[in-house]
């Protein structure tokens, strides 16, 4: 027998409770369905940094006494934990903002400002920690607060950070699982003349010739002289127009950057380097480094991406990664292919295999 049709009929309100009750058992089927993948990366039982959001402090020791520098972490992953290192030097982690759009549920991200910018201690005098010796250092202090260890640790280093990360991994090898080395020749004395031999070979003339008169006069903060330099960023640093540049990485590398770090360290530019790392050169030391390790280089960028892929064959257990339409910030310029080839790699690595990335 059918069930009556009226409106408004016991029929039809046994119906619609039927449909409520189905409804309600599906929407908890699949709320206790949700991936315990998900679930276990933004499990923050038992961690430190919950009431912060992932944020700590973590204290710094050093012979003109303790400092502070800012982390956050983002994630939980047992296995595969990725310190990023900022470049500048005296960038912040800001930058890094792109990798979370890629990173979540695919490994664990520990941003860090290093001392000096602007998350972190600026001390009134940096003069005295302006050495790659003090943020190797710093890195492993950082490194034993986070309880990071040869079994997760893995760090990628960009520009300046790419420096830091083969120094770290020349001193601490015993702690590391991998090492990620974007966008950084291993030779400055290469990277200066790559600049000079390649680069500003392409720029106006005119403009090249104004730019070198302005940092022989040390006019580094002369308007005219960061005009001077927006076709060669645009061209070689992140390939879009300045006003399009994506917010993080203005307040990175432009209302943030410490230049008492950058200018004594860097120099005045990214149009080779002057500064404290003028000399720098571990080219014939890469073979020392055993864990596996990706070089992640760009056609446009400030840096080779031929002497980076030369680099790649030098570490025992390297790999390159070429994006042909990235510059120095191809995390943005060419971003599914920096990620889609970093994630590759990185879970190989995770999985105890080898490759090149796609």
């Amino acid at each position: 027998m059918g069930l009556p049709s009226g409106p408004g009929s016991h029929g039809e309100r046994t119906m619609r409770l039927l449909t409520f009750v189905l409804l309600a058992m599906l929407s908890a089927a699949a709320f206790a369905a949700d991936p315990p993948t998900l679930k276990s990366y933004h499990d923050s039982s038992g961690q430190a940094d919950v009431w912060s959001g992932g944020v700590r402090m973590i204290p710094i020791h050093t012979p003109q006494g303790d400092f502070r520098v800012w982390t956050k972490r983002v994630g939980n992953n047992p296995t595969l934990k990725l310190l990023l290192l900022h470049g500048g030097p005296g960038a912040t982690h800001e930058y890094f903002e792109a990798f979370d759009s890629f990173l979540p549920a695919q490994g664990i991200e520990y941003y860090y400002d290093q001392l000096g910018s602007y998350y972190s201690d600026q001390p009134e005098d940096m003069a005295p920690f302006l050495s790659i010796d003090h943020y190797v250092n710093e890195v492993e202090q950082v490194r034993q607060a986070l309880g990071l260890n040869r079994d997760d640790f893995c760090v990628l280093g960009h520009s300046w950070g790419g420096i830091l990360a083969i120094e770290y991994a020349l001193k601490y090898p015993q702690h590391l699982k991998c090492l990620v080395v974007s966008n950084m020749m291993s030779s400055i004395p290469a990277y200066n003349r790559y600049a000079h031999d390649v680069l500003m070979p392409q720029m106006d003339p005119a403009a090249l010739k104004e730019i070198l008169a302005l940092e022989a006069a040390k006019q580094y903060d002369e308007p005219r002289y960061e005009e001077l330099l927006l076709p060669f960023y645009e061209a070689h640093a992140l390939r879009r127009p300045i006003a399009e540049w994506p917010e993080p990485v203005v307040r990175s590398l432009v209302r943030h950057l410490n230049k008492k770090v950058y200018v004594p360290m860097q120099g005045p530019s990214e149009m080779g380097a002057s500064g404290i790392l003028v000399d720098w050169d571990r080219t014939k030391d890469l073979k020392k480094i055993t864990v596996p390790t990706l070089v992640i280089g760009a056609q446009h960028d400030t840096m080779d991406p031929k002497y980076m892929q030369m680099m790649s064959r030098q570490f025992p257990n390297g790999e390159y990664l070429y994006l042909p339409n990235g510059s120095h910030m191809a995390m943005y310029d060419d971003q599914q292919a920096y990620f889609d080839g970093l994630l590759t790699w990185l879970h190989k690595v995770e999985a105890g295999q080898t490759g090149k990335p796609r």
